[in-house]
């Protein structure tokens, strides 16, 4: 089952073009030749202007196609009026200027999100429930190049129009359909917010001087649910984080940045311990599998839906970081890597965690453990700062962009970034994470993850929407409009056929998922099976089924205007 493959080891773990050009299909007029559209066309010339019209512009830059081998790139600018209820700084397109994440930046983000403390288990949980070393890994990079696939066309969209997740969602769910998937994966980010956060409070309160861990401050207070000394552990991360997430997406992409090649040093330093220590990997060569094959392949594919449910709330809100990539290049190739970064740090993994049976006589699990058990000044602080970067990396990208966008997207008016990612942290704190992981592990972990996985859906009903009947063709004035007649507005404000597909999608998966977290006791095999591959089974259903509704209705066949940030040709 899919809870005891992850279970058992993750201890802590809009305008109107002002010119025809842009329109490659020009839409006939929908409108009366007196003016009901609540959104007025501007030109660029202020005698043409009447002087009745209001004075609000927001500008999108739309990169035109240059000749085919030159750098240069020639910029458009068009002005429209969004509705004020859907739009503000944090939510408008990116502008060319603000287009600054290369490849390395792209990859430099996948190496911070990798290198966290849950994903040093999951091919070693794979490994003690009888599969050989090898195969623990080789499920876990199967499960992320599957995953690949998803992301980089998610990406896509980022990228061509420079849209945040939320924005892309109202294409396919409706201008005001979009708040229930944005919100759906706010949710679970918050959720693990607060747990990654505890982790990163536990790295500090492990390795503390031993005086300060005995002294009363470290009592337990059945009111608070922990020791005020841990309590201020934890609170001192959240506060950590918080000062880097308020810098906005620039502070982020520095962290992502400037921290992965210290990652990569250090986790290659804890290998070279571990391989020294040990005498080799003799230990770890030498596990085989203890499965049948039958057996085996019960415990792939449930491990499998478990890994790619592991970044599947990443594969929805991916938009929010390639909306800032430099091309789509960049962005293809920046998350090209993430099977060979999972394949690689679960190695790491299994090889130092195999390795403390050799070296201390038990299994260590746990790093953050284990780094207290070398013991040393050098050791205690490289853990520090190692286990901060790890968790921060991997918290606030994966965490915090997609909570906070999603509560701008909810009201943009009362929100901006910083104040949906303060929010965020706020929720965090409000999940209590050390009562939730001290009461029970598996079941926090089981229902983060399998509610992960009834988001498959989502991803099938955005990409059925993008690729196979938009054909990627998107209007950036329609998804900033709310007129009754806009492409995007459907009936009032909800796609029904996204929302019929959305919950048909979930419906088999849930069964499997009470029965996961112990509601129910028994149910048929047939439904055992489903959730066991249930983002599979979602994702592809909801898909066709949204194909389907959509196909019928025919209302996506009208044409649209293209007008994206990037030619479609980068």
């Amino acid at each position: 089952m899919v809870s005891k493959s992850l279970s058992l080891h993750l201890h802590h773990n809009p305008h109107p073009s002002l010119t025809s050009a842009i329109y490659q299909n020009p839409r006939p007029s929908h409108f009366p030749t007196t003016p009901l559209h609540p959104y007025t066309k501007l030109t660029l010339t202020p005698h043409l202007s009447h002087p009745s019209l209001p004075k609000r512009r927001c500008s999108i830059f739309t990169t035109m196609a240059s000749s085919q081998s030159t750098s240069s790139s020639k910029f458009d600018e068009f002005e429209f009026e969004p509705h004020p209820t859907l739009t503000n700084d944090d939510l408008k397109p990116t502008t060319p200027q603000q287009r600054t994440f290369t490849w390395w930046e792209m990859a430099s983000l996948w190496i911070g999100l990798v290198v966290g403390v849950p994903s040093f288990y999951l091919a070693g949980s794979l490994v003690d429930l009888g599969m050989a070393w090898w195969q623990g890994i080789a499920t876990v990079v199967t499960a992320n190049i599957i995953l690949l696939f998803p992301l980089i066309l998610t990406g896509h969209p980022g990228t061509r129009y420079g849209i945040s997740f939320p924005v892309l969602a109202r294409s396919s769910f409706g201008i005001r359909g979009a708040h229930i998937p944005t919100l759906l994966r706010a949710f679970v980010g918050c959720g693990w917010y607060g747990i990654e956060t505890w982790i990163g409070g536990e790295a500090i309160f492990l390795l503390l001087p031993k005086f300060i861990k005995d002294s009363t401050f470290s009592k337990f207070l059945p009111w608070l649910g922990t020791s005020p000394l841990e309590f201020a552990c934890f609170i001192a991360f959240w506060l950590a984080q918080l000062t880097i997430v308020w810098r906005g997406m620039d502070g982020i992409r520095d962290l992502e940045k400037y921290s992965a090649p210290i990652l990569i040093i250090l986790t290659s330093w804890f290998l070279i311990w571990a391989y020294v220590k040990a005498g080799g990997f003799g230990y770890m060569l030498s596990l085989s599998s203890r499965l049948s094959s039958s057996q085996f392949w019960s415990l792939f594919f449930p491990s499998l839906t478990a890994n790619i449910s592991f970044w599947a709330t990443l594969a929805l809100n991916i938009p929010d970081f390639t909306r800032y990539a430099k091309s789509q290049t960049d962005q293809v190739i920046g998350q090209a890597g993430l099977p060979i970064f999972m394949g690689a740090f679960t190695f790491v993994g299994l090889a130092v965690t195999c390795s403390t049976k050799v070296i201390f006589g038990r299994v260590i699990s746990n790093p953050i453990q284990l780094l207290g058990q070398i013991g040393g000044f050098t050791t205690m602080i490289l853990a520090i700062v190692g286990i901060s970067l790890a968790v921060i990396t991997t918290n606030i990208a994966a965490n915090v962009v997609a909570p906070a966008n999603a509560l701008v997207n909810l009201s943009p008016s009362k929100f901006t970034f910083r104040r949906g990612a303060l929010l965020t942290a706020l929720l965090g704190i409000a999940f209590q994470p050390w009562r939730l992981l001290k009461s029970s592990e598996s079941f926090v972990y089981t229902w983060l993850v399998g509610y992960s996985a009834l988001l498959g859906p989502i991803g099938g009903i955005i990409l059925t929407d993008y690729y196979l009947i938009r054909q990627t063709n998107l209007s950036i004035k329609e998804l900033y409009s709310l007129s009754p007649y806009g492409a995007y507005y459907y009936s009032g404000g909800y796609n029904l056929a996204a929302m019929a597909a959305l919950i048909i999608g979930i419906l088999p998966v849930i069964p499997g998922f009470l029965q996961n977290v112990g509601i129910l006791s028994s149910i048929p095999n047939s439904l055992v099976v489903i959730y066991n591959n249930a983002w599979f089974v979602s994702f592809f259903s909801a898909g066709f089924l949204y194909w389907l509704l959509s196909s019928l209705t025919g209302k996506q066949n009208r044409p649209l205007p293209v007008d994206p940030l990037l030619p479609s040709t980068n």
